[in-house]
């Protein structure tokens, strides 16, 4: 199972992108604090992951703000994918049905250009990949040219 995890962080007003190996990641705690060692002097980072085109994983971490803010495009991924398990451990209750809806922090990007109706009809849309969608969310916030140059586009 082959997925894309990268981090693009604001810092100083410029936008930087790495792409991550999350292998050892079990927890949010443990994505959280491999964001932090990577973008400790962000004021902004948002972690995407995607992967096999059946999910978006959004993690958000700002400097004032201790928690993340996450978002899972697909409930029911986490059932099949540890990585997507591992947000969906934190936005689906024990109890509630992982049915494949989107959960978490809706409007997570909106101040960054991508507000919660934008990306909830980007995952909704007949025939946009994963990828698609953290493209479009990166263009609208101006970070694009910089996971591109992870992706070699």
């Amino acid at each position: 199972m082959s997925y894309f995890a990268a981090v693009v962080a604001r810092t100083n007003g410029r936008w930087s992108a790495r792409e991550l190996d999350l292998a050892r990641a079990e927890t949010i705690d443990d994505l959280t604090e491999l964001v932090r060692d990577t973008t400790a002097e962000a004021s902004v980072s948002v972690l995407f992951i995607e992967q096999d085109d059946e999910y978006v994983g959004i993690v958000r971490l700002d400097a004032e703000i201790d928690d993340p803010r996450v978002f899972l495009s697909n409930s029911g991924a986490g059932a099949e994918y540890p990585l997507a398990g591992i947000l969906a451990d934190v936005l689906v209750e024990e109890d509630d049905e992982m049915d494949g809806e989107p959960v978490g922090d809706l409007d997570l990007v909106g101040d960054l250009g991508t507000p919660a109706r934008d990306l909830i009809a980007l995952i909704e849309h007949e025939g946009i990949l994963p990828a698609d969608v953290i493209n479009t969310v990166c263009e609208r916030a101006g970070c694009l040219d910089a996971l591109e140059g992870l992706r070699g586009a």
